[in-house]
């Protein structure tokens, strides 16, 4: 089967779920209307279906290669990216003064999700692309906003977001990377960056790499990092692309999926760049773009999870073993259960974007702090659950599932790289349990009082759901208060399973909403039944603390048998 984006579906939980209606009461938003959300669901879900998803199975059967140190991208790549580009879509929430709609980035990363279904390796080189934006708006100067924000968002130029080194992964402060002042006021950057997605590009004019190094005088660590522009060509006096800047693209990695992304290993050979914000403070800027980022890899995760469903569910429904196998109940059980995850998932990425818009539109602490929670909750359990659904696709159907022709094993070999990058997984549940609670815990516990104010109001419509969610919320209120008091190790050997017993509360929140708000009670029965249970298992874990992990010692992870 095809993908068709659920269009409905994101429009639900825009217009029921997530509060979408109250951005368009702001003064910065009023333009984001339902007429106007519809128009653009329609829209991108239409350019998702029949432009993007048929590029999908030759990038990952005819992967990006270098032909003679020049990149080629996959067959359909580039007329799939000009149908996206030119409709606008990579500016969707990118200041107008600049071209771009200035729209809400809930409805920028709904259209997201739908482009990444139709083909994830494709997807993320305007992902990328929308983080250098708001880098930029955020932290550039005037003369690069005038630049280079117009090239962006019209697509004509791609950007990317160079970090990484082969010492220097999670540790950022271990870069080697240098920059050197010259004296016509620009810089000198020298040294090499690995897993640079669409580190080159053959579907823009020119590659803009934002790229984090250290001047002379940075001091050791995060604190003595700068960012700079370092553009592939380097703009003439009209601001086209001129003379080549000294960069290159050492070699592309094999990967296990996204094919059709280049992962590039890029060395800067003295190569020309500008800085962005303030000397040696490079990695504020940067966190603007990979904040962005990660939400929007959450998303990601969704997007695959929405596919390999699809596809599974099509299969299910036409394979024949004793009558249609979508009527066999595990077979059920397991399609059912993806779908209901799938849209806890979904609605916990479009409440984390719409809590930004809100900060931003409001200027309110309270929505900022919200978002701030919530975005690493969306980039780990939207990529989870990416994961956990694909690998149940691939089961549902059954040896077809293991054999490549089905391109069922592809969506499960795309998604499994989203709990790695932009941060892994664990780092973001330690990011939650460290920075995200440093505030004594208030953002947390404000969004257990909405989560059982929803289950009181639930109490009359869906009594037995709305008790089940209303002890869950008491129960993690209690072991939020138990992780407060403990030491930050003990913290951190818990972290994963806190975020995972986190998402499932809010997921049955959703989900409850959604029961007594028009949408399918059957499906909250099924997840608050099913799926919300599994807080307790995950919650005893994370109060363990690190004692049961330090006991064991190496030679016992290693297989050896010891005493």
């Amino acid at each position: 089967m095809a993908y068709q984006a659920p269009v409905d579906q994101i429009a639900f939980i825009l217009n029921r779920i997530v509060s979408f209606p109250e951005l368009s009461g702001t003064a910065r938003f009023a333009e984001a209307t339902a007429e106007t959300m519809t128009a653009v669901l329609a829209e991108a879900g239409k350019l998702a279906t029949e432009v993007i998803a048929p590029a999908n199975r030759a990038g990952d059967l005819t992967p990006a290669r270098l032909e003679n140190g020049k990149l080629r991208s996959s067959p359909g790549y580039a007329q799939a990216f000009r149908a996206l580009a030119e409709g606008g879509w990579i500016g969707i929430a990118a200041d107008p003064e600049h071209g771009g709609m200035g729209l809400p980035q809930a409805l920028n990363m709904a259209v997201n999700e739908m482009i990444a279904s139709g083909c994830l390796a494709l997807q993320l080189n305007p992902l990328l692309t929308q983080g250098q934006i708001e880098a930029l708006e955020h932290h550039g100067s005037d003369e690069l906003k005038a630049l280079y924000l117009p090239k962006l968002i019209s697509g004509e130029w791609s950007g990317t977001m160079n970090l990484t080194e082969p010492q220097a992964g999670s540790d950022v402060g271990a870069l080697t990377t240098k920059a050197e002042r010259a004296e016509d006021g620009s810089y000198r950057v020298t040294g090499q960056k690995i897993f640079i997605t669409w580190g080159d590009s053959d579907v823009t004019e020119n590659v803009c790499h934002l790229v984090l190094a250290r001047l002379p005088d940075g001091a050791a660590g995060t604190r003595g990092i700068s960012l700079f522009m370092v553009p592939k060509f380097i703009p003439d006096e009209a601001g086209r692309p001129g003379i080549a800047n000294d960069l290159r693209v050492v070699s592309l990695e094999h990967k296990l999926g996204i094919h059709g992304s280049p992962t590039c290993v890029m060395s800067f050979e003295g190569a020309k760049g500008w800085l962005v914000g303030e000397e040696h403070k490079g990695m504020a800027a940067m966190f603007t773009m990979m904040n962005a980022a990660r939400l929007g890899v959450g998303v990601q995760g969704v997007a695959q999870a929405e596919a390999a469903l699809q596809q599974a569910v099509a299969y299910a429904a036409e394979r024949v073993q004793m009558g249609p196998i979508i009527r066999h109940p595990d077979v059920r059980r397991m399609l059912a259960e993806s779908r209901a995850e799938v849209f806890a998932a979904r609605a916990i990425c479009l409440g984390c974007a719409v809590a930004l818009d809100m900060a931003r539109a409001t200027g309110s602490e309270e929505w900022a702090a919200r978002a701030a929670f919530l975005t690493p909750i969306a980039k780990a359990h939207g990529t989870d659950v990416g994961i956990r659904v694909a690998d149940t696709a691939v089961q549902v159907h059954g040896g077809m599932g293991y054999i490549e022709e089905t391109g069922a094993a592809q969506y499960l070999r795309d998604v499994r790289i989203t709990a790695i990058y932009e941060g892994t997984n664990g780092i973001q549940a330690m990011d939650l349990v460290g920075r995200k609670l440093a505030d004594g815990g208030a953002a947390a516990m404000a969004l257990l009082d909405e989560v059982l104010d929803g289950a009181k109001a639930a109490q009359s419509a869906e009594p037995e759901l709305a008790n089940q969610l209303w002890q869950a919320a008491e129960t993690l209120r209690e072991a939020t208060q138990e992780l407060l008091e403990q030491d930050m190790p003990d913290r951190f050997a818990g972290a994963v399973p806190y975020l995972a017993a986190f998402a499932r509360v809010l997921g049955a929140h959703y989900h409850l909403r959604a029961a007594t708000g028009g949408g399918s009670k059957a499906l909250a029965r099924l997840y608050i039944t099913r799926i919300l249970p599994q807080f307790a298992a995950d919650l005893v874990a994370a109060r363990a603390g690190l004692a049961d992990l330090e006991a064991l010692d190496d030679a016992v992870l290693l297989g050896q048998m010891a005493g």
